[in-house]
Parts: structure tokens; C-alpha cells; sequence
């Protein structure tokens, strides 16, 4: 494809970008020394200053090296968003170790699979896990395992409350082994230590990121320095009027997914920006932080602008501080979109990317022209064609619907201990995606689904994206999705599972003849189930996969 696209990026968006071959921890040193007395994170209402923040990087780096950590060695980081999270991050990379975020959801089976996988000999890992990281412990490499309190970072007087009414509660009052350490002491013992300089090249690998398994084996994303550093630079640029040192950055999307670790996390502290970081996403939570805060940036989710669109009482909060948000994981229903830039004032945007690419790729211009239900123009630097989906050979002219493949400095080296998988989904220097797309006459890219989503009624090849767009446009439904069930006539049929907002009373009958009235007959769900939640991954992409997985256990215990 001739990159038509460029001629719509809007003014100030550079075609292409000159990455400094530096290394992440290198940028943050520079971030932090140039901006040291400025706020850098702040978590739970305590701030950290860059000068502060640092000196602890510094330090838990001189403990690691102690242990026997070096260059090339795996480090899990097994924590929520947090103060603990960016200094166990830019300590381990100070060391030309490798990063490995782990989901603070993941039962034992998954941890397992993940540190052998991975190989990891050291964790970092909050009071709440230790017991099952202990359970695993002997199944994996682990030597080293540091342990922090979630209150470790708490102001003081909230410190105290928690440990008189919910540190047990929660699970974070337990004893810690006498061979395990302490993240807080390591840090006081090390305080004003330097560690060992290491040679860390944009070349040398940073971090392994682990796709969420949503449609089937969790895999390792290989990433490089220059690979995280690249998109960095690239979001950065997509924000014409993005300031340095003066950013503030809600931080509820989680730092092991890599949504948030770039959007947030590295972005932001390599551009002297403060992070306002949220251990989850609750509501009344997130309404309070903007309320005080206020954060400039919001990188999210769908569901999260939704849940914030739906708010009881959102008068009562003040969110105008927003400026920017980029929405990714997941299609951004255009109601979604409008509404949320309604009540903000602020820029709304789909953005798309994945894992295997550091992870933005594309994103409607924040000022410039943007086409509703597209995933807008590639990043600076970057390329895509859309490709025939049985071969992956043959590239299709603009319009017409194929596999989506990426080519540019954010894509990941390949899959750990994957060499099939790597070999199937690069090749000849482009990432195949796996999803669906189309473009269109000035380069917008337009997700038309996951291949794995396709349903296949009657013979029509259906999309349940499509049908949700259509779904979200209800002024009754707060959340939908389409999945297909299998069908011992058409193959597969559609049913779509319904949220309806807060109040609200809909049938069965008002869903089915609201869609016949805006889809092709063969795109009319056939069936329809109301529920008060849909099953969602942590960082709120919805579980079709799951969806499916539930309709197959009911069919089977009906036959049994």
C-alpha cells in the first residue's frame, strides 16, 4: 500500500522520528535529574519526586546486583499499580535485566507457567501473594523473592488505618521467611548506593510481555529496548501538544499489560510527567482522583469511559482537567465516544495495538480528522497492508477485508520458546495480527474483528463487532457483546449478551426487532441473554472467548 496515510496526519505529527539509541533506564535518568523536584508518582495521595524516586531505583538495583543479578537475567514483577511497580521496573532494567510483568490475578497454575516459561530467578511480589508464590516456588528457578506490603507506600496516617482494619483482611499480614526479603528494608539498607554500570544497548532485550491469553496460550512477547523506546516517541509525537514536565497521567490501566506499561508508565516518566497510579479501576475511585488530581492524560478502555459516562452523581465531580485520552483493547462504540467527550471536554480517540508491538500501532489524530469506528493512521514510522486471510500472500486493494499486518520499530523481536508460533506470525518483517481489518481511500485502518471471532452462520461470514456497534447505539444498553454458539443448522448462530444501563427494563423482542431494524437479516442475534456483568479480562477487554466456553458447557451437560 502507498502510505496515502501521511497525507492526513495532522500538522505538527512527524512523518518520521530520529529514536535516540539510548536505552529506557538511560531516559529516565535524564527525565529524573532534569525534573527531580517535580512530583513523579503519586500513590494513594502520597507523592514521590523524581530525585526520590531515583534514589530508591538506585537502590533497589545495588540490592539486586547484590543478589547475583546481572544483564540478561529475568525479573518478575508481580504487583499492581503502585510506587513499589516503577521502581522494581527501572531497577531491574538499570541492571540490563529483563522484565517479566506478571497479572496480580493469576492463580498458581498460571504463575507456574509463566516463571518457567520465562525463567525467572527472582520476583517482586506484594504480602497478599507470598503464600502462593511460595506454593510454586519449588516447581520454578526462583532464588530470590522480595516481598512489599501494599501499605508500604501509603501516607502515614492511611498506613496506620490499614494496618489496624484491613491488613489482615486483605491477606498482607504474613510471615516472611527468614531466606526471603523485605523491599522496604532492602531499599533502607541500600540507601544511597549506586549500583554497577552496566553496557545496555537499544538492541538488548527489556522486557518480556505476555499477550493475555484471551485467545488461548499465554505467549512471551519479545521487546526490546528500542522497541518500547520507539512507541514511546511515537505516542508522544501523536500528541501535538503534549508538554514535558508538566503532564499528569491517570494511571488505573495496569503496568502489566502493555497498554499501560508504555502509555503510562514509560512514557510518562521519561517525559517528566506525574503518574497518578490506581491499584484497580473502581468508579468512585478514578471520579475522586480526577476530581483532585487532575490528570491531563487518561489513557483507557472502553468500559472504563463507559462505567464513567453512566456515573450516578457525575456532576458532583470535576473532569474537565482531561485534555486526551487514547482507547484501546477493545472497538470504541461511537455513542461512547461522544458522550465521554461531552462530559469531559476533552479528546476521546480509538487507538489499536497489541502485545507484539510495544503495543501502539495506530490512532485516530487527537485534532485532526477522525472517522468513527476506525482505528485511524498508523504511528510515525509505521506501515500496514491488509492481506488475503487464507494465504497471507496476497496483499488486497483498499476496501476490501483481510488479515491486518504491521511493519515498523515497535515490533517485538518474536515469541519465547515459541519458534513456530514466532515463524507463523513474522514473516518476511511483517507482524501478522490475526485480526480483521479493511482501509479505506486515505489510509484509515478499520478493525473488522479477531480471525478467532468469526462466526460462520448460514454461510455468511459475520463479525460480531458489527452487531455491537449497532448494540451500543441503544439508549437503553450499557454493554454488549455477540458471540457465536454453535447450531446443528446454520453451523454457528449469534447470540448477544445484553447489559442495559442502570433503570432501564428491555425484552428479548424490543433487542431482536431493534435489530432487524438496523442489520442485514442474517446479522439479527437469534438469541439474547441479559445479564448484570459481562466477563472481562483485568484491564476490561470482554471475554467473548469465555462467552463461547460457557454456551459449549451448557450444551454439554443438556446432551449428558
Amino acid at each position: 500500500m502507498e502510505k496515502i496515510w501521511l497525507d492526513h496526519y495532522e500538522p505538527g505529527v512527524p512523518h518520521s522520528i530520529d529514536y535516540p539509541q539510548k536505552s529506557l533506564y538511560q531516559l529516565f535518568q535524564e527525565s529524573a535529574e532534569k525534573y527531580k523536584d517535580n512530583p513523579a508518582v503519586n500513590f494513594m495521595g502520597r507523592d514521590l519526586t523524581y530525585k526520590e524516586l531515583h534514589s530508591q531505583v538506585n537502590s533497589l538495583a545495588s540490592a539486586l546486583a547484590e543478589m547475583g543479578v546481572k544483564k540478561g537475567d529475568r525479573v518478575a514483577i508481580h504487583l499492581p499499580n503502585s510506587t513499589q511497580f516503577p521502581i522494581a521496573f527501572f531497577a531491574t532494567l538499570t541492571l540490563g535485566a529483563i522484565v517479566v510483568p506478571f497479572n496480580p490475578l493469576y492463580v498458581a497454575r498460571e504463575m507456574e507457567h509463566q516463571l518457567k516459561d520465562s525463567g525467572a530467578e527472582t520476583i517482586i511480589t506484594l504480602t497478599r501473594f507470598y503464600n502462593m508464590v511460595k506454593e510454586v516456588q519449588p516447581r520454578t528457578n526462583l532464588k530470590n523473592v522480595i516481598v512489599s506490603n501494599i501499605k508500604d507506600y501509603f501516607p502515614g496516617f492511611l498506613s496506620l488505618l490499614y494496618t489496624m482494619a484491613k491488613e489482615k483482611k486483605e491477606g498482607d499480614r504474613v510471615s516472611i521467611a527468614s531466606e526471603d526479603y523485605s523491599f522496604t528494608d532492602l531499599i533502607s539498607r541500600h540507601a544511597g548506593k549506586f549500583p554497577p554500570q552496566v553496557d545496555v544497548a537499544p538492541s538488548d532485550r527489556a522486557v518480556y510481555l505476555y499477550t493475555g491469553g484471551t485467545t488461548g496460550v499465554s505467549k512471551g512477547a519479545i521487546l526490546h529496548h528500542r522497541n518500547l523506546v520507539a512507541n514511546c516517541f511515537q505516542v508522544k509525537s501523536w500528541c501535538t501538544d503534549h508538554q514535558d514536565g508538566k503532564e499528569v497521567v491517570l494511571g488505573v490501566l495496569p503496568f502489566f499489560h502493555s497498554y499501560g506499561l508504555t502509555t503510562i508508565l514509560t512514557l510518562g516518566l521519561i517525559n517528566g510527567a506525574k503518574l497518578v497510579l490506581l491499584p484497580r479501576f473502581e468508579l468512585e475511585m478514578v471520579l475522586k482522583a480526577i476530581d483532585k488530581q487532575k490528570p491531563t492524560l487518561f489513557p483507557g478502555v472502553p468500559t472504563i469511559y463507559v462505567a464513567i459516562n453512566n456515573a450516578p452523581n457525575l456532576e458532583k465531580y470535576d473532569i474537565n482537567s482531561i485534555r486526551i485520552c487514547i482507547s484501546g483493547a477493545a472497538p470504541l462504540p461511537v455513542e461512547v465516544q461522544q458522550e465521554f467527550e461531552r462530559n469531559t471536554g476533552g479528546k476521546l480517540v480509538e487507538g489499536y495495538g497489541l502485545s507484539e508491538t510495544s503495543p501502539v500501532t495506530h490512532a485516530n489524530p487527537v485534532y485532526g480528522k477522525n472517522k468513527p469506528g476506525s482505528i485511524g493512521l498508523p504511528m510515525p514510522d509505521t506501515e500496514y497492508k491488509i492481506v488475503d486471510v487464507e494465504s497471507g500472500d496476497k496483499e488486497l486493494p483498499l476496501g476490501e477485508v483481510g488479515e491486518l499486518c504491521i511493519r515498523g520499530p515497535q515490533v517485538m523481536e518474536g515469541y519465547l520458546n515459541m519458534p513456530d508460533e514466532t515463524a507463523h506470525s513474522l514473516r518476511n518483517g511483517w507482524f501478522y495480527t490475526g485480526d480483521i481489518a479493511k482501509a479505506d481511500e486515505d489510509g484509515y485502518a478499520y478493525i473488522v474483528d479477531r480471525k478467532k471471532d468469526m462466526v460462520i452462520a448460514g454461510g455468511f461470514n459475520i463479525y460480531p463487532r458489527d452487531i455491537e456497534e449497532v448494540l451500543y447505539a441503544h439508549p437503553k444498553i450499557m454493554e454488549a457483546a455477540v458471540a457465536g454458539i454453535r447450531d446443528p443448522y446454520r453451523g454457528e448462530t449469534l447470540k448477544a449478551y445484553i447489559v442495559p444501563k442502570e433503570g432501564e427494563a428491555l425484552t428479548e423482542n424490543e433487542i431482536v426487532k431493534y435489530c432487524k431494524d438496523n442489520l442485514a437479516p442474517y446479522k439479527v442475534p437469534k438469541l439474547v441473554e441479559f445479564r448484570d456483568e459481562l466477563p472481562k479480562t483485568m484491564i476490561g477487554k470482554v471475554l467473548r472467548r469465555m462467552l463461547r466456553e460457557e454456551e459449549k458447557e451448557k450444551i454439554q451437560d443438556n446432551e449428558d
